[in-house]
């Protein structure tokens, strides 16, 4: 399964939470595991607590610690490859009761780090 989304901004976060929560719901699956993997190489998947202020101090925090050397590769987008590998790729979240087994301020989102531009993430929920 997967999931698009557009981004509207360089850097953006964006709450994919319910998206990924509706594929569950369809599935109908009640324990398991949900695996969230995202197929491009600057931008990446958390999970964290998604308020305005979380959000702007992420995407600050992250450009705040990018140094400002020669990159060696695409001078373009160098830093964005290499936060989006910090960040990381994908997450494996348990589906407890039917629903993402987060925590009480958890939701899952996208980091968006070369943007504008339509993501893909693949979703594949694994039955117990």
């Amino acid at each position: 399964m997967e999931i698009k989304v557009k981004t509207t901004k360089h850097d953006e976060i964006l709450d994919i939470t319910d998206k990924i929560a509706e594929l569950i719901k369809n599935e109908e699956t009640e324990e398991g595991m949900c695996f969230v993997f995202v197929k491009h190489t600057t931008c990446a998947v958390t999970t964290s607590e998604y308020t305005n202020d979380v959000k702007q101090d992420f995407l600050d925090f992250l450009r705040k610690i990018t140094p400002q050397i020669n990159f060696r590769h695409d001078q373009k987008h160098s830093p964005d490859h290499l936060l989006s590998s910090l960040i990381g790729p994908s997450l494996s979240i348990p589906i407890k009761d039917g629903a993402l087994d987060l925590g009480t301020w958890q939701r899952v989102f996208l980091v968006e780090l070369s943007g504008p531009k339509e993501r893909t993430i693949s979703v594949t929920i694994i039955d117990e």
